[in-house]
């Protein structure tokens, strides 16, 4: 299989970890008229292929959720010549790159698609919540595997800055619309999650 995506649910796919991005994970969201591809995939043959045909024809937006979530995004940018979009202090990052555009605090895409600017992880790190049909909240490295069925957010050699982490978590409790609880999809490494790929609200242990 290579380095295929999954699809979890419809038009909602996750990718194989990408080495690139220290194992982190990708996420396709098949949303009109822009589907979004977010953070950067494997860049083998294999996943090129699948992401034009998910796309099938549209001009899909690639959305970062943080610095290590960029990869080679500059290569994948330059063959498909998908817009970037991030938080606007992570915009450095890719000098000379086409077509990026920046938030600030809150953005919402063409697609209805809404994201939330929460530093701590890394500057610009943000999340996107999508709303129904699929519910889910892409957390980026804010809400990582701990255990089989917990996300968290423990501080690491990597992490930006432990107290804007720690606001940003209290923000993001009361962001997504009251009583949603969407599931949750992580942007770092999957495999604590024992083959699971989206966790339920509650297996937020900081609620």
């Amino acid at each position: 299989m290579g380095n295929i995506p999954q699809e979890l649910r419809n038009e909602l796919w996750v990718f194989p970890p990408n080495k690139a991005c220290n194992g982190g994970t990708s996420w396709w969201l098949g949303c009109d008229p822009e589907p979004l591809l977010i953070d950067c995939p494997p860049l083998e043959p294999s996943s090129k292929k699948v992401l034009k045909k998910l796309a099938a024809g549209r001009t899909a937006r690639i959305v970062l959720t943080n610095r290590e979530a960029h990869g080679r995004v500059r290569e994948l940018q330059e063959e498909l010549g998908w817009p970037l979009l991030l938080q606007e202090q992570e915009a450095y990052l890719l000098p000379g790159v086409a077509s990026i555009e920046t938030f600030v605090n809150e953005h919402t895409t063409r697609s209805g698609m809404e994201l939330l600017w929460t530093p701590g992880p890394t500057p610009g790190s943000c999340v996107l919540y999508a709303p129904h049909p699929w519910n889910v909240l892409f957390c980026g490295r804010l809400l990582i595997p701990v255990a089989i069925d917990c996300l968290a957010s423990p501080p690491n050699r990597r992490t930006f800055h432990q107290t804007l982490q720690k606001n940003s978590l209290e923000k993001l409790k009361n962001w997504p619309p009251s009583k949603s609880r969407p599931a949750l999809a992580s942007g770092a490494g999957l495999r604590m999650l024992a083959g699971k790929k989206l966790l339920d609200w509650e297996a937020w242990n900081g609620l």
